[in-house]
């Protein structure tokens, strides 16, 4: 009698769904934050990474020249840092045409109230009026819905700022479930932790301050901007002790990972007033460009290669394109108008 096949030990990976919208270059805050955290979850998860261009149209309606040349430079910005094509599936959201159709379903049963009380959507209509007081950005949260629940996502990397919008997919997962069955897993934070890198002039880092350095900046630009960065007030001359504790420069330093020694030297450097900011500065501006230099060499050979983003955009859509089909056909038949 023919042995019997043993069962797989491999329990299939849980799956992470995330996004960035296609504004342009990435910058250092980002380098920092999300993209080391989607660069470690390839190792555990399998990780859908979307380039979220109908995300982008909420507050870019009317200004979509360049949107799409923004999503390529953005990807060879991930990969550069280490996003992987072969292990995490990268595409846009607006080829997988099941985003949209299942957004439109969820919006038939989510109250209006539930969108109103955003904290995010309260923030940015007193910020912007008129300008984002539309359907499309009032719905946001049903579409970041359904980018997540479409792949049956269980993980969702957020640091703590954005547990609120979590909760209300969560709450959404639940009406469905509760109107239709269970088709859909509640997907679960994923909390990380990002530093809180300041912008060069010690307000949030914004692109619309324009107060950051982009992954890909060339060096002389970087240098120019680390030298005009916001250091210690109280120090306006080279002989006036400074305050490490209370200068960018110097966090800087610390979260480009300057060794102990050499942190503790400039500290005191700082303190004793032997060690002047512009000394300080160009440390700081030849460690960034470190760096930055092996990012950037194969982000510009990325580019050099015609289409080779768009083939990787390609290829994910068509593997982004076989679960979206799976679940959507599923949500469809719950409801009823398979």
């Amino acid at each position: 009698m023919p042995a019997q096949p043993k069962e797989s030990s491999l329990l299939p990976r849980e799956r992470v769904f995330s996004g960035m919208r296609p504004t342009g270059r990435l910058h250092l805050g980002h380098l920092l934050g999300a993209l080391p955290n989607w660069v470690k979850l390839q190792d555990d998860y399998d990780c859908f990474y979307c380039v979220a261009d109908l995300h982008a149209l909420t507050t870019r309606y009317d200004s979509v020249a360049g949107m799409k040349s923004d999503g390529i430079e953005m990807v060879a910005d991930w990969i550069a840092a280490g996003i992987d094509p072969a292990r995490s599936v990268i595409f846009r959201q607006s080829e997988v045409k099941e985003h949209s159709e299942l957004a439109l379903l969820l919006g038939m049963l989510v109250p209006v109230s539930w969108l109103t009380r955003t904290p995010s959507y309260k923030e940015m209509v007193t910020e912007l009026g008129e300008r984002v007081a539309t359907f499309g950005f009032l719905g946001y949260p049903v579409l970041q819905t359904a980018d997540i629940i479409l792949y049956k996502a269980g993980r969702v990397p957020v640091g703590e700022d954005q547990l609120s919008h979590l909760e209300l997919a969560r709450e959404i997962v639940r009406r469905f479930n509760g109107l239709y069955g269970p088709v859909f897993p509640e997907p679960k934070a994923l909390l990380t932790q990002t530093p809180r890198l300041l912008g060069l002039d010690g307000r949030k880092m914004s692109k619309s301050y324009g107060n950051t350095i982009d992954i890909a900046e060339d060096p002389e630009s970087i240098r120019k901007k680390i030298s005009s960065m916001f250091t210690d007030p109280a120090r306006q001359r080279l002989k006036d002790p400074g305050h490490p504790d209370k200068c960018n420069v110097f966090s800087y330093h610390q979260f480009f990972d300057a060794p102990e020694a050499e942190l503790d030297e400039i500290d005191s450097g700082c303190r004793t007033a032997t060690i002047g900011c512009t000394e300080c500065k160009g440390r700081l501006a030849d460690r960034i460009l470190a760096r930055l230099g092996p990012i950037r060499e194969k982000r510009e050979a990325l580019l050099l290669e015609p289409g080779r983003i768009e083939a990787i955009l390609e290829d994910g859509r068509q593997r982004a394109q076989v679960v979206a089909t799976e679940v959507l056909d599923e949500a469809c038949k719950a409801i009823g108008i398979e």
